[in-house]
């Protein structure tokens, strides 16, 4: 199972972007996906994630109303659109697959997941 992150880049505050995540040997449809960022000298934490219809999410408090997790089964892919962005939300994003299959939950812990893309920087200017 692999896990491509792409979209992160340098971005002023108060802009955006999106992020993608594409997943290969594993059909998502049948498992909840995450979010998740590393600041610098930070510990890793969920920002957001959403169930395996897309029909229901879940996001951390700094980023609700400005971040909007979605998912695309048919194209197996998971995306991260994040608005008004702040200096603080520089980190390396990651997106990882839930390990359990129809749990029915989106907010996650590390160690609820099972496989990991290898991130994508994103850096905030302020």
């Amino acid at each position: 199972v692999q896990l491509q992150a792409s979209g992160g880049g340098l971005v002023q505050t108060g802009g955006s972007l999106r992020l993608s995540c594409a997943v290969s040997g594993r059909t998502i449809s049948n498992y909840g996906m995450g979010w998740f960022r590393q600041a610098p000298g930070k510990e890793r934490e969920f920002v957001s994630g959403i169930g395996r219809s897309g029909n229901s999410a879940s996001y951390v408090d700094p980023v609700k109303g400005r971040f909007t997790i979605s998912r695309d089964n048919a194209k197996n892919t998971v995306y991260l659109l994040m608005n008004s962005l702040k200096p603080e939300d520089t980190a390396v994003y990651y997106c990882a697959i839930e390990r359990r299959t129809f749990s029915g939950a989106t907010y996650y812990s590390i160690k609820d997941m099972g496989y990991w893309g290898k991130g994508t920087l994103v850096t905030v200017s302020s």
